[in-house]
């Protein structure tokens, strides 16, 4: 039997390689790698969700860009890779919501459609003529008192996390997060830190119009979609803050000189 030239595992089709790898589910991820940052931080009142719609042309309407979507009432995804496959995804989550709402007239846990979402997407990894979903979503919602936040692979993986990013910048983020991140941090100080992650993976280039910002709040039990006019106080901080520890920086410097 004449053996498949390692080249036809590369083509559009889901089977093993013979050293067990996916090239497909391999290349969906680097669509992942190569999308905007995704940041999710969860706090002891609740989860945030923060994204940078990198607006490539000025001449576009910072509002069609969505990075950050709400599946139900208590649960919103902010995702990273190719936007039209997340919103199929979305929109996935939303009817799944849905059905549980009208079988078992309750709310949907946020597990529970975060394992349906990767059931989904893994079943793309196995069908020939078709291809993995190039996007990964952070869920973050709240439910029955506890407080979510999960990543979904494009190979339909799940995992859960206290803090975590996507996209291209994730490595970044995560280095920070490492050594910042406290387990009681409030939900106020966790979109800061958040922020404050995007702010260095853009290299300070952010605003109002290149943020996007979804909270799950404990104490409403819901999740939201922040409006630009409540970002903007928490950015003009971040970046006083910033400019602050540079000026200090750059004094110290100086100092440093002159006593050379």
């Amino acid at each position: 039997m004449q053996m498949m030239p390692q080249m036809g595992y590369d083509r559009a089709i889901t089977v093993f390689s013979p050293d067990g790898r996916l090239f497909q589910v391999e290349y969906a991820r680097e669509a992942v790698k190569r999308g905007t940052t995704a940041v999710g931080i969860k706090a002891t009142d609740g989860v945030v969700l923060l994204v940078d719609k990198r607006l490539t042309s000025r001449l576009l309407e910072g509002g069609s860009v969505e990075k950050i979507f709400q599946i139900d009432d208590h649960i919103g995804a902010a995702t990273s890779g190719l936007v039209a496959d997340a919103r199929v995804l979305i929109d996935r989550g939303r009817v799944e919501a849905q059905i549980n709402e009208i079988i078992y007239d309750e709310a949907i846990d946020v597990q529970t459609l975060a394992k349906k979402i990767c059931d989904f997407k893994q079943a793309y990894t196995q069908i020939g003529g078709l291809r993995p979903f190039g996007t990964a979503l952070l869920i973050g919602g709240v439910y029955n008192g506890n407080n979510y936040l999960l990543e979904t692979d494009p190979s339909g993986a799940l995992l859960e996390y206290k803090a975590t990013a996507i996209g291209s910048g994730r490595a970044i983020v995560t280095e920070m997060l490492e050594e910042t991140y406290d387990e009681n941090v409030k939900l106020e100080e966790a979109i800061l830190l958040g922020l404050d992650a995007l702010y260095k993976v853009t290299e300070g280039n952010i605003d109002v119009t290149t943020v996007d910002m979804g909270l799950a709040e404990s104490e409403k039990k819901r999740f939201r979609i922040v409006s630009a006019d409540e970002l903007e106080p928490y950015i003009k901080k971040l970046k006083n803050k910033n400019e602050k520890a540079a000026a200090k920086g750059k004094m110290k410097g100086e100092k440093a000189d002159k006593e050379k």
